[in-house]
């Protein structure tokens, strides 16, 4: 993500229905863990979901490739670290909990970041990972934001299993949405803005609430979600 992407995410993070539901996504996975503990924040951009870990008690680092971004985390008050997502500079087994939020599919060798994944965590930890899922999304959007690939369930478990680490459960995200945004990616122009009609951007924050409490998870979505952890020793 290059400096001027993390400066837009940035500003509209706060109030955008996407982020906001991604951070609701977090604080109820962090609500099933219990107690905090050490966590880091894998490709954090400015950090706004590593503020969620210190919200709820987490002792938390963000790690980023771009020092724009690190800059910016740490203006906001986060503790954050410059770092490449294949050679974290990260002691090993250090972790409770990692996350890694819509990195892997920019990282042409993800299974080496997916390998740093698990060799931070301790044994018994837990990582939330989330990536772009369906090639039959694959747009203009994804090379301006610089995607290598789309995920589909059996690549993304393959890639968690491939690292050493147990898939506890792994979901679709945004079903409702997915024919809108489907129709949208193969009709807007690459550099739309996200900063959107507040009146639409209400809608579709409602529209994401009410796909919680539906039994859609297993169906195609935009997006992929999976939490696993690091078996004990």
């Amino acid at each position: 993500m290059d400096t001027v992407e993390i400066q837009r995410v940035v500003a509209i993070e706060d109030d955008n229905w996407w982020y906001r539901e991604r951070r609701a996504i977090i604080a109820r996975e962090l609500r099933r863990l219990g107690e905090p503990g050490r966590a880091a924040d894998i490709g954090a951009a400015g950090g706004g979901n590593t503020r969620v870990l210190l919200d709820h008690g987490w002792d938390a680092i963000a790690i980023d490739g771009s020092p724009a971004a690190v800059e910016l985390a740490r203006l906001r008050g986060i503790d954050a670290y410059h770092g490449d997502a294949c050679y974290l500079p990260l002691s090993t087994g250090d972790f409770d909990f990692v996350m890694a939020l819509d990195l892997l599919q920019h990282i042409p060798d993800d299974r080496t970041a997916a390998g740093e994944l698990a060799r931070v965590l301790r044994p018994g930890g837990t990582v939330l990972i989330s990536v772009p899922s369906d090639l039959a999304l694959w747009s203009a959007r994804d090379v301006m934001l610089g995607h290598v690939r789309r995920y589909s369930r059996d690549t993304l478990t393959e890639l968690i299993e491939g690292a050493g680490l147990r898939v506890d459960r792994l979901w679709s995200w945004n079903v409702l949405l997915r024919p809108v945004v489907k129709w949208r990616r193969h009709r807007a122009k690459p550099q739309d803005s996200e900063r959107l009609n507040p009146a639409v951007n209400a809608g579709l924050r409602a529209v994401s609430m009410l796909e919680r409490r539906l039994p859609v998870r297993g169906i195609p979505g935009t997006t992929l979600f999976a939490r696993a952890h690091r078996p004990e020793l």
